[in-house]
């Protein structure tokens, strides 16, 4: 059983084992009707939900899922799994090979271990526990150093009312995975111009942190939270410089 005082290995790997068993789910659906339960809910979001949250709760995880909400005990020693089972769905039912399982695992002291599978191909995983870096199937990594926005290849969500001073941008769908290719230099930072839930970024932020990138919120708002129906706006950039250039761009998006 998994406790607070189990170690951040034992926990990484019952977060693999979940999203192995949401890959083989995903690998063999073809129903991409929704699941009339949700607004934009699709049936196989609850079927990858459900055989996730068995293997959490059968090791003594507490759950908040984007599709369930809030299951288990979540007590002194106890440690709650943040999850999206498929994060990019709409990715997924076109065809677009981008598209994730994102968890994250805390405890009352924090952040624990996080994990974020590319769905599409199960091999391309991104990892990282607290204290013990950040990694791209295995190999360690970190971010690209860059601090000029003209210099800059920025992800997003949503889009800006102007164009800023980017060099160039994109516009992947699927914010867990946007996030961790800031962690790993492919992207210099990422801004979020609508705003998520805890399941679609918590993950990919330890990952980020522990890749020593720099990471901020919108609104100054504390970005981890346990609560369904709390929303963020969370921003990543490779140096606090650049940081600060994309918290003057999201500024003025809101005005």
């Amino acid at each position: 059983m998994i406790t607070a005082s189990s170690s951040n290995e034992e926990i990484l790997r019952v977060l693999h084992r979940a999203a192995d068993a949401i890959g083989i789910v995903l690998a063999s659906n073809l129903d991409w009707s929704l699941s009339g339960l949700k607004a934009t809910q699709y049936a196989i979001d609850v079927l990858a939900d459900d055989v996730a949250l068995a293997i959490l709760h059968e090791a003594g995880m507490a759950v908040l899922s984007e599709e369930s909400e809030r299951t288990g005990d979540f007590g002194e020693n106890d440690v709650l799994v943040v999850m999206d089972p498929l994060d990019g769905s709409t990715n997924a039912s076109r065809g677009i090979p981008w598209y994730a399982t994102a968890l994250c695992a805390l405890d009352h002291g924090g952040l624990r271990a996080a994990l974020v599978v590319n769905q599409a191909s199960r091999r391309d995983r991104f990892w990282a526990t607290r204290g013990g870096g950040a990694f791209h199937n295995g190999t360690r990594i970190t971010h690209s150093g860059c601090i000029n926005m003209g210099e800059a290849v920025i992800g997003i969500s949503g889009l800006p009312k102007t164009r800023p001073g980017w060099a160039q941008f994109r516009a992947n769908g699927a914010a867990a995975l946007d996030i961790c290719l800031v962690a790993e230099g492919a992207l210099d930072g990422w801004i979020d111009f609508n705003s998520h839930g805890v399941w679609d970024y918590l993950g990919s932020l330890l990952i980020c942190e522990e890749a020593g990138v720099a990471i901020g919120e919108h609104n100054d708002y504390e970005l981890l939270v346990t609560e369904h129906r709390e929303r963020r706006t969370p921003l990543v950039a490779a140096t606090p410089k650049l940081l600060s250039v994309l918290r003057e761009v999201r500024k003025a998006h809101a005005n």
